[in-house]
């Protein structure tokens, strides 16, 4: 998985999976879109107005879980 932000244009992106094609772009929302691969699950998710869905929650961190419960927090930039 690769997260990736783009400051100019307020993007983050989300890719769950090597690129294997064309991808359809489902629009779930004014901020969400989905990328649907070819054989059907999804390749990326794309967060428009980034930073204001990404600090609503967890006080403007990135948290990572473990399977085992352990967390480890990340501040997003600009914080």
């Amino acid at each position: 998985m690769k997260v990736t932000y783009d400051r100019d244009r307020n993007i983050a992106y989300i890719r769950l999976r090597p690129k294997g094609g064309e991808v359809e772009t489902i629009r779930v929302s004014d901020e969400l879109n989905v990328d649907i691969a070819p054989d059907g699950s999804v390749y990326g998710i794309e967060l428009l107005n980034a930073n204001e869905q990404l600090r609503a929650a967890d006080d403007g961190r990135l948290v990572l879980v473990e399977q085992d419960g352990r967390e480890q927090a990340l501040p997003l930039s600009g914080q």
